[in-house]
């Protein structure tokens, strides 16, 4: 006859068993719910980068020319180092290449705000007004992560962002302050990028539990700080902040605009003539 004794150790390890099956779960589901956050960020900052390379050349002025082109190398090392921290959670082993140069534009997870076309220089500035604010807070908080290539790259990132954000804030004044025609394009700018900026705010169940979980903050609640920042740099420059009727979302399930394909197809362009090249 078996006894209470004889099955109690057994009943113990059965629960053991099973608290560590359960907590195995939940750290590749973290692990998982972090490659798809990365993985945003990682496009966000390359798809703004090469946006911003096509001003090379066709900038106003040559300091400009420099100054776009090394804020956007800045991005695309922000990419390379989130794309690759995101390939080695998502289980594929995908390397940042492979994420940047053999996804078709469907995969892509990036904002709309970042994939915008320039339009003019002031369109430009104010696109980079909102993502810089936004960045400049985002990375502040990944700082305080636990995980120290996520807390590292945090504080890399903001101090970098901090420099974007003041070309931006910058170039809204002299913009917004300047003459009535560069007031008039820096208000349009405003109009036509602001429905984009919301979806950089967004939760959803991937960010949601990320943050429960404690591994990385949640966009969200930094939203009214952006909003305030922001504001006090377009009411400096003599400007109001538009109040869209609309806003738009879907980058982040791979929606995207119908100018985002040829800018994909310009950043793979290399690649796809010469598969496998390295240099």
């Amino acid at each position: 006859m078996t006894t209470t004794s004889d099955t109690a150790p057994a009943a113990r390890a059965v629960r053991a068993g099973a608290r560590t099956g359960a907590a195995r779960a939940d750290a590749s589901r973290t692990g998982a719910d972090l490659a798809v956050l990365l993985l945003r960020l990682g496009d966000d900052a390359l798809v703004l980068g090469q946006r911003l390379c096509q001003w090379i050349t066709r900038a106003p002025t040559i300091e400009e020319d420099l100054a776009l082109s090394n804020i956007a190398l800045d991005l695309v090392g922000h990419a390379r180092t989130l794309l690759t921290l995101s390939g080695r959670l998502d289980g594929t082993g995908r390397t940042e290449d492979d994420l940047a140069f053999t996804r078709q534009d469907r995969e892509f997870t990036n904002a709309l705000l970042t994939e915008l076309p320039n339009g003019d220089f002031a369109a430009t500035v104010a696109r980079q007004l909102a993502y810089t604010h936004y960045a400049s807070l985002y990375y502040e908080a990944l700082a305080g992560c636990a995980d120290p290539d996520l807390a590292g790259f945090g504080a890399r990132a903001a101090k970098e962002v901090a420099f974007h954000r003041r070309h931006a804030d910058d170039w809204t004044l002299r913009l917004g302050l300047g003459t009535p025609e560069s007031t008039r394009r820096m208000r349009a700018g405003l109009e036509r990028v602001w429905p984009y900026t919301a979806e950089l705010f967004d939760e959803d169940d991937v960010v949601r539990r990320l943050a429960a979980a404690g591994t990385v903050p949640s966009p969200a609640p930094l939203r009214p700080l952006w909003e305030r920042r922001v504001g006090e740099v377009v009411a400096r420059a003599g400007l109001t902040v538009p109040a869209p009727r609309w806003q738009a979302r879907g980058g982040r399930v791979g929606l995207h605009t119908e100018e985002f394909g040829p800018l994909v197809a310009e950043l793979q362009s290399v690649h796809r003539q010469f598969p496998g090249g390295t240099w």
